[in-house]
This record gives C-alpha cells, sequence and structure tokens, in this order.
C-alpha cells in the first residue's frame, strides 16, 4: 500500500503532466512549421493604417490620423492583409514571460499592433483607434474599410484582462459600429478559465517562442462561436454592512450585452460561458 504522501507526489506530477499538455495543445505546439515572414504578412496592416491608429489613441482624437491617409507616398503598398490582428497583452501576467512576449509579437505582426494594456487601454483603442479606421473608411479608403471589418483581436492574459477587453468592444453594438471584433486568448494568467473552455489552453505553454507562431496562425482563422453572458444583481438585508467575498470586488465594471465573440482554434461542439460582472 503506497504511503500518502507517494499518493500525493503522483497526483502532482499528473497534474502538472496534464497542464504540459494541455498547453501544448491549446497552443498550438506541432510539427508543423509556420514561415515568420508568411505569418508577418497575413497579420500586419499597411504602415500609413497603422501610424494613422496610433496618432488617434496617442492624441485622443479619431480624426488625427487623416494626415496620414492624405500624405501617404505615391505607391505605398496598401493591400489589405489576409487576417489583420491586434493583440492586447497585460505585461503583469505570466511571470517574467509578459516583456518577452510583446517583443515576439511585435515581431511577429508591427510594434503598432502590440498595445501594452498599462499604455494603451482598451477603450481607447475601441473610441480611438477603431474610429480612426471607420473614419478613413467614410473617406473613400477601402484599405481601412476591409481592415476594419476583417480584424481580430488576441488578448494575452487572464480571464480578468480578458473581461476588460470584451466588456470595452461591447460600446461597439451599442453605438451600431459592427461587426464587433472577436476575440482569441493567450493564457497568462492562472486561471485561464476562458480560454480553456474555448481550447487556447489552460496555462503559458513551457516552448511558448515556437508555439506563440502557431497561436497566431489559429486565430488568424478560427470559426467564431457566440459568448453568453448574465447580469447579476445581488440585495442584502437594508442595514446590514457587509463585506463582499474576494470574488464579488468591485474591479471593472461593464456589460457584454450578448455581443461577445471569442475565437476557438479548433471546431468542438457549442459551449456557453457566463460571466459573473
Amino acid at each position: 500500500m503506497e504511503s500518502p504522501s507517494t499518493t500525493t507526489g503522483d497526483t502532482k506530477k499528473v497534474a502538472v503532466r496534464s497542464s504540459i499538455v494541455e498547453s501544448i495543445r491549446g497552443c498550438g505546439l506541432s510539427g508543423m512549421r509556420i514561415d515568420k515572414e508568411d505569418l508577418k504578412k497575413q497579420l500586419t496592416m499597411p504602415q500609413y493604417l497603422r501610424f494613422a491608429m496610433r496618432d488617434s489613441i496617442r492624441l485622443q482624437d479619431p480624426t488625427a490620423g487623416e494626415p496620414r491617409y492624405r500624405n501617404r507616398a505615391d505607391g505605398e503598398d496598401s493591400a489589405v492583409p489576409s487576417s489583420p490582428m491586434v493583440v492586447f497583452i497585460n505585461p503583469r501576467s505570466g511571470g517574467r514571460h509578459g516583456p518577452a512576449l510583446k517583443e515576439r509579437l511585435q515581431q511577429l505582426m508591427s510594434e503598432e499592433q502590440v498595445f501594452d494594456l498599462s499604455d494603451v487601454k482598451p477603450h481607447e483603442f475601441v473610441r480611438y483607434g477603431l474610429a480612426c479606421l471607420e473614419m478613413l473608411a467614410g473617406l473613400g479608403d477601402s484599405c481601412a474599410k476591409e481592415t476594419r471589418e476583417k480584424l481580430r483581436v488576441m488578448v494575452a492574459g487572464g480571464d480578468g484582462t480578458v473581461g476588460w477587453v470584451l466588456g470595452c468592444l461591447t460600446e461597439l453594438r451599442q453605438q451600431g459600429r459592427e461587426p464587433v471584433p472577436p476575440v482569441g486568448i493567450v493564457p497568462l494568467g492562472t486561471g485561464n478559465d476562458l480560454s480553456r473552455s474555448f481550447n487556447w489552453g489552460g496555462s503559458f505553454p513551457f516552448a511558448w517562442k515556437s508555439a506563440i507562431k502557431r497561436t497566431l496562425q489559429k486565430a488568424s482563422a478560427g470559426p467564431i462561436h457566440r459568448l453568453d453572458s448574465w447580469r447579476l444583481s445581488i440585495s442584502m438585508p437594508e442595514g446590514t454592512p457587509v463585506k463582499p467575498p474576494h470574488c464579488l470586488k468591485h474591479s471593472e465594471e461593464f456589460t457584454l450585452d450578448q455581443v461577445g465573440r471569442i475565437l476557438e482554434p479548433l471546431i468542438f461542439g457549442s459551449k456557453g460561458i457566463y460571466l459573473m460582472h
């Protein structure tokens, strides 16, 4: 008969092994080699669009990027990539990997398409970056129009970070600014329930440098699934002071309003995810 300590040790080994296998599957580490330059071509927006969005976000003015469109050089590449993408990264997630992952992502698309959440908030991207694309499309820029329609969003962080981005994207539905870009996940948090449920993996892969290319490749063409949401109200007896548990502490208020869309790298059965907020 095994001792309790031996059983516990075996259980831990199985749990660690399962987590590693899950990470490999979720983030797509496989034998298939993905060419870096081909991937970059699929994801990277034309330079004038990237700079226009950057200027609009920095100045918090959707029209600030118009000069980039007006002054673009003759013959400047304005081809729409097959899968234009932006990434939000929470540098505080994933331990020491955050800054290195940010640099790697910038190499795989462009610096302007990777947003550090400590510098650019999701609502700023929605109100100024996406609005800049919409403004240029209104001026007759077909490249901006098609880029806006094809755009996909990746979030490198935990469930809280993903929920924050999804919540900010609901502004688009409320304002009639559709389509709402679908969202995929690079799991950097501790729980990563959303990432697990949509088959992106439960933890950051140990061989992330090679896995991240496969993740972006899957995100560029992954099927889209609706994300259900609920609004929960809790009433307490009047006059009774209550200290809420940690899970109910106020952090970031948002409403998904049935608009959340999430990318799934592989086709599975429909799944419902419920966010309490």
